[in-house]
């Protein structure tokens, strides 16, 4: 037995107890997958017309899409009964390509620092063993192509899975052996891309598929993919998604909000906004540095990956407060970034008074919004 403080609470628990606390609460995630349930959408729980795919509305999830249909991409409620998942992530084709030229694909990817992956020790004699497990559902049976590449070493990986049952959620798993060849770099910088495959013209299918690890050739990337663009009935939706060493598939490990959040926060993060009933919310607080401009500071919740880029909704969509007058944003402008704050300048045309305090409000409208993006 052994006295712990938990918070402000002593207690007395087990030693074989705090074992289990210690290995459950303090151990690093076993899923290299961020976001894999599909719960945090900074950006947007939907988009309609996409053509060109970009990281749309679920966190950490890109889209390529190169001339391969229509989709609206969505955070969806639709998921596999029982399972403990609140959303998935779904494609709606709306335009379709029933026939691929040879360049055209779809996939969903995500990307991966190689200094996250260095317990995998690829490139070693130990190289561990990936297991990747995930629910699927689509209206468009057939075989899948997923796949794992090496970007720092430019070598591949893939395996196929079967949707059997159409419009119904099955539960996939897929290994993929250790690679002895190609270290990931130790460094913030892209290592390892995990990508599902959706569609693929003959560029991407006319080879024999890789199912050990080898040089990337186009070729074999996704043999026997099946094209989810040729029809507009068809929908694909994906939730669970869990990537770990070993060879079998353990239970998805399901993260606090505030922590899956956070991991999100790392690669992009939105300021918006937050605030029903009013008009003129709070972003920041600064100082007017002359008649036509006010300063502010964004200090991220959480540290960037790397330096970010800033993009923002159109200056007129905030005010300056100063001293009771709130004129309308003219221009804006970002400087100073680093990893963990920026400075903004919001120019009006008038009614500044240069060093008074000032306050940075929304104009009326809840859809502006601040991004900070160091995405891989």
């Amino acid at each position: 037995m052994a006295i712990t403080r938990i918070g402000n609470i002593a207690s007395t628990i087990p030693d074989d107890s705090i074992q289990n606390v210690k290995m459950s609460n303090i151990v690093q995630s076993k899923n290299i997958i961020i976001n894999g349930d599909m719960s945090i959408a900074q950006r947007a729980t939907s988009v309609t017309g996409n053509t060109a795919g970009g990281y749309t509305t679920v966190d950490r999830w890109n889209t390529i899409l190169t001339t391969a249909g229509t989709y609206t991409i969505s955070q969806s409620t639709d998921v596999p009964s029982g399972s403990g998942f609140a959303n998935s992530m779904k494609f709606d084709c709306t335009t379709a390509d029933a026939s691929l030229a040879a360049g055209d694909n779809m996939r969903l990817q995500s990307k991966f620092e190689g200094q996250n992956l260095q317990y995998i020790k690829k490139g070693t004699s130990n190289a561990e063993s990936l297991t990747a497990s995930f629910w699927v559902k689509s209206v468009k049976t057939g075989i899948y192509i997923l796949e794992l590449e090496d970007k720092d070493n430019s070598r591949t990986i893939s395996k196929s899975y079967t949707i059997s049952s159409a419009n119904t959620w099955e539960k996939k798993t897929v290994t993929f052996p250790g690679d002895t060849t190609g270290a990931f770099g130790n460094d913030n910088a892209r290592s390892l891309d995990v990508m599902f495959w959706l569609a693929a013209g003959s560029n991407f299918t006319s080879g024999t598929l890789s199912t050990t690890w080898t040089s990337t050739t186009s070729a074999n990337r996704a043999v026997g993919q099946v094209n989810l663009s040729d029809s507009t009935s068809n929908e694909w939706y994906i939730t669970g998604v869990q990537l770990e060493t070993g060879t079998t598939a353990s239970e998805f490990e399901f993260l606090p909000v505030d922590v899956n959040l956070a991991r999100c926060q790392r690669y992009f993060e939105r300021t918006t906004a937050v605030g029903a009933g009013s008009n003129y919310v709070n972003f920041a607080a600064g100082v007017v540095q002359s008649s036509g401009n006010a300063s502010y500071c964004f200090l991220w919740k959480t540290k960037k990956r790397a330096n970010p880029t800033m993009s923002s909704t159109a200056a007129s969509t905030f005010l300056n407060e100063n001293g009771g007058s709130y004129p309308a944003g003219s221009s804006i402008s970002f400087g100073q970034i680093n990893t963990t704050s920026a400075q903004c300048d919001l120019a009006s045309s008038s009614g500044l008074t240069q060093g008074n305090g000032a306050l940075m409000k929304s104009n009326g409208t809840y859809n502006a919004y601040i991004d900070a993006s160091s995405e891989l």
